[in-house]
């Protein structure tokens, strides 16, 4: 978990000073998504492209 602090604490510093807590709860939360991608495309957790275009239709169609 130090690593995950670790990695929150150096990039809230990268941020600029005039920052709200609404801009790192954003920031924390793209971070935490990318990751989260990450981790399941590596254990195989994917769509193909064709499922993913299937799927958009659908929902664009709504």
């Amino acid at each position: 978990m130090a690593v995950v602090k670790q990695e929150a604490q150096k990039m809230i510093q990268n941020l600029p000073n005039n920052c709200t807590y609404e801009d790192i709860q954003y920031h924390l939360y793209v971070v935490e998504k990318i990751k989260n991608g990450i981790s399941r495309a590596e254990n195989g957790e994917t769509s193909s492209h064709q499922d993913a275009k299937g799927r958009m239709t659908k929902w664009l169609s709504n």
